[in-house]
Formats: structure tokens, sequence, C-alpha cells
């Protein structure tokens, strides 16, 4: 668990025991807190209790880069989809625990305003994406309107279809431009 969220997050740690881990990524004392109890049954991915976490970052460079960095570390995306609000990526820690790593993506919050206004209402949850075909549109220099923007809802699906009711988004500034969402 350790290892995991140094990777993700770029963290060091502060401070370790048998019983305890507390990371940080920034100078910051603390940004997560791991406890070891001895006997707890591994999560279920369903299990009642926080949904996720999410970090947000400045751009869609620096998520690519970051999706990149993890694939090359063993550590894949669960969920990338396209919330219309957000571009996310959901992943899982090795307790299940969902971590989002996302940006926004609409500049302003009137732009967002106009967004909840028409299109959520048609799509409150998004659609999913590749990822790898995302880095490749990225690299290729199309235009970031068109990649931010969420795609139709893929044929004969319906938004309930493309998520779980588990799969919601959150946010706080991480020092990379990323957000926390508590």
């Amino acid at each position: 668990m350790i290892e995991w969220y140094q990777t993700v997050l770029a963290a060091r740690i502060v401070f370790r025991d048998e019983r305890l881990c507390f990371l940080s990524y920034d100078d910051e004392h603390h940004r997560l807190a791991l406890i070891n109890i001895p006997g707890l049954p591994v999560r279920e991915p369903d299990a009642v209790g926080t949904d996720h976490v999410d970090y947000a970052y400045n751009n869609l460079g620096e998520l690519l880069l970051t999706y990149r960095r993890l694939k090359a570390a063993g550590i894949l995306p669960h969920w990338p989809i396209n919330h219309g609000v957000t571009t996310s990526m959901y992943y899982r820690d090795p307790d299940n625990n969902r971590v989002e790593l996302q940006i926004d993506n609409f500049a302003t919050p009137a732009e967002l305003d106009g967004f909840h206004s028409r299109a959520f209402a048609e799509n409150p949850v998004g659609v999913t994406y590749d990822p790898e075909e995302l880095c490749r549109r990225y690299e290729a220099g199309e235009p970031m309107a068109d990649m931010l923007r969420i795609p139709p809802m893929p044929e004969g699906k319906s938004h309930g279809t493309c998520w779980r009711a588990t799969d919601r988004p959150a946010k706080r500034r991480h020092p990379f431009g990323m957000r926390l969402g508590l």
C-alpha cells in the first residue's frame, strides 16, 4: 500500500513504524495516513464507506503524463471516463479504495454552469474512453476543446449502462496542480 501511494502520488514517507505510515508530497507534515491493523478482512470493491478520493491536475498533459508513468509501473485505471465536467481516470489501491485522477474540462465556472444546465441533464455520469487513444490524440496536437468535450453516448447505451452506482466524483489543491477531494 505504501509503495502504491508513493508511486501514484509521487509521495515520500514522513514517518513509518510497524503500525503507522505518514506520506506527503509537499511540505505538509502528512497528506495520507496508513494504519496497519492486523486481522482486518480485505475490503470488497463495492463495500460501504468512502467512495473515492479525487486528485485534480492542472491540465490534460499532466494527467496523461501521470497515466503513462503509472502504466509503466503496472498501475492501470479501472475506469477512464469523461464525466463532461471532468476527464477522469479511476484507480483501485491495493485495499480496493478508489482514487480518481482528473482534470476539469472547463476553464471557468461560467462555462461549467452552461454545461450543467444542458448536457448534464442528458448524461449525468459520462462516457468511458480509451486512455491510449486520448494520449495519441494529445500527442498529435488535436485541439484541447475537442479532446475534453464529452463524446455522444454510444449507440444503444444509456447513462445507466455506462457506470455503476458506486462511481461518483469530489476536491482540494495538490502541489503538482492537483486538488484533493475529501
